[in-house]
């Protein structure tokens, strides 16, 4: 198995990068550079996009991660979340998304006290429903506690709110919910994968991010200001990158490249 060797580098890189700019005024050059990172896929899958900014590199990443892609049915689901949010301490156990909870495998279903299947990218946001493809792609698709999933519901993400019931921490208002802080990055970096993975061209919707919260059925998800501001808060942790690897490696073959490339999300947006 080939695992990710990750250079933590890319914010030291990206500030230097700013104060070059800054000394050189170049006002129209914007993003960070995409290089700020160095992971051991840079030379083979991420080939094309190493170096790009903006569009370009947000096209070019669609490209290689909609290619040769394994896509599975919702109810396959079940089984890949009990390996890719395994609890490393504990086996017979996944850990659940916004509580932060170890719950054992065997306790997935639709009980209170059970876990479930939570969409990050929430279904309605487009209409995608549990259609193999967005509906069943596992780069956004976590376990999370049955009542905790459905106080999140298809809100959008911001900050603020008041506490959510055995939520570990994270809160939610009439219109936003904010996860934990240990979960805020890696909702960030579902949530902008699922707005490169589908880009429209797949018969399902062009999915976006954009500054709004209550977006409904729209094909849009909130905030992205905030989204940013969390991925660079919560860098990827261990646990993420293993998940990232076990996707890739044995059931969709393909990568969110914002948990190889935090930098990534400022480079395109």
């Amino acid at each position: 198995m080939l695992l990710v060797t990750r250079i933590h580098r890319w914010k030291t890189v990206a500030l230097t990068t700013a104060a070059v700019l800054v000394g050189l005024a170049a006002p129209t050059l914007t993003a960070t550079p995409a290089s700020a990172t160095t992971t051991a896929y840079d030379s083979t899958y991420y080939k094309n996009a190493v170096g790009k900014t903006g569009t370009t590199l947000k096209s070019s990443l669609h490209t290689i991660i909609s290619t040769g892609v394994t896509k599975i049915s919702y109810a396959a689901v079940w089984d890949a979340l009990k390996a890719t949010d395994q609890d490393p301490n504990n086996s017979s156990n996944v850990i659940l998304l916004y509580s932060g909870v170890s719950r054992a495998k065997s306790l997935n279903g639709g009980d209170v006290g059970d876990w479930n299947r939570e969409h990050t990218w929430a279904k309605s946001h487009g209409d995608f429903g549990e259609v193999v493809g967005p509906g069943t792609d596992l780069h956004h698709l976590r376990p999370a506690d049955v009542q905790v999933n459905s106080i999140r519901g298809n809100l959008d993400f911001d900050n603020g709110g008041s506490a959510v019931t055995n939520g570990g921490g994270s809160t939610v208002d009439s219109d936003s919910f904010s996860p934990r802080a240990a979960d805020r990055g890696d909702v960030a970096r579902m949530i902008l994968y699922m707005a490169v993975r589908y880009e429209g061209d797949d018969g399902f919707a062009d999915l976006e991010p954009n500054e709004k919260v209550g977006n409904g059925s729209n094909p849009y998800m909130g905030k992205l200001s905030v989204l940013k501001a969390w991925n660079e808060a919560d860098p990827p942790s261990a646990f993420e990158e293993n998940r990232n690897n076990v996707i890739y490696n044995t059931y969709q073959h393909n990568r969110n490249p914002f948990i190889d490339h935090p930098e990534w999300v400022e480079a395109i947006w």
